[in-house]
């Protein structure tokens, strides 16, 4: 009897959502039946793991970092989607996949999200998708050849900055327009904490004296946002 896993693929990207279906299918993956559903951004991918705690949690979800946000602002990433499915579904596996490529970038996911599973785009192969699925299942964690080389380099590099979910939040929130004084409507502090949170950033990016719009910049060549 094949042994059924319930996936999630939360991905805004048609073409993508579509090769990752296609991929289920490939040779490896015949002892396993997959039911799969799909969520096009942060909202939808809420709701999705929110009412499958209601009946069966989902064994494996794919997060795409870069998606548009809850419409409350709460969750701006997939990044930070992971990050709440890990603390409401822990039985369930998190894939992350994206086209990041920054050391910062990596750096930060594996820090705040911890996934089960970390894919760069460029790596993402339909000849080795079942090693990857039944990895994560079995014994994981799967890195991709990608974040294998990040690991490579650790002990040549002066460590990347680690921002926060609140941080991230703020730098987020000020890039799309949002003005300071308005920050508290999206994060749960008050507007001098965010003031000294903005400093913080700040002084993680190495740019003390910058303006927050040269923050933002600053966090954006990062990969950080």
């Amino acid at each position: 009897m094949k042994e059924l896993i319930h996936v999630l693929i939360i991905d805004d990207h048609p073409a993508i959502v579509e090769a990752l279906l296609v991929m289920f299918t490939v040779k490896g993956l015949e002892h396993y039946e997959f039911t799969i559903d799909v969520a096009v951004d942060c909202e939808s991918g809420v709701k999705k793991i929110d009412e499958s705690l209601k009946i069966k949690t989902y064994d494996i979800i794919f997060f795409d970092v870069s998606m548009p946000p809850t419409l409350d602002g709460q969750i701006v990433s997939g990044e930070d989607l992971a990050i709440y499915a890990k603390k409401v579904s822990p039985t369930s596996k998190i894939i992350i996949y994206t086209m990041f490529n920054q050391s910062s970038r990596i750096h930060n996911i594996l820090k705040n999200a911890n996934p089960d599973g970390f894919i760069s785009k460029s790596d993402l192969r339909s000849r080795d998708f079942a090693n990857v699925v039944v990895t994560i299942l079995k014994d994981p964690p799967y890195y991709s050849t990608t974040i294998k080389k990040y690991f490579r380099n650790q002990s040549i590099r002066v460590e990347d900055p680690i921002l926060d979910e609140v941080n991230r939040k703020i730098i987020f929130h000020l890039s799309v327009g949002v003005k300071t004084k308005d920050l508290s409507d999206y994060v749960n502090l008050s507007l001098s904490s965010i003031n000294k949170r903005k400093l913080q950033i700040k002084n993680i990016l190495n740019i003390e004296k910058s303006s927050d719009h040269e923050m933002i910049e600053e966090a954006r060549k990062r990969g950080l946002i």
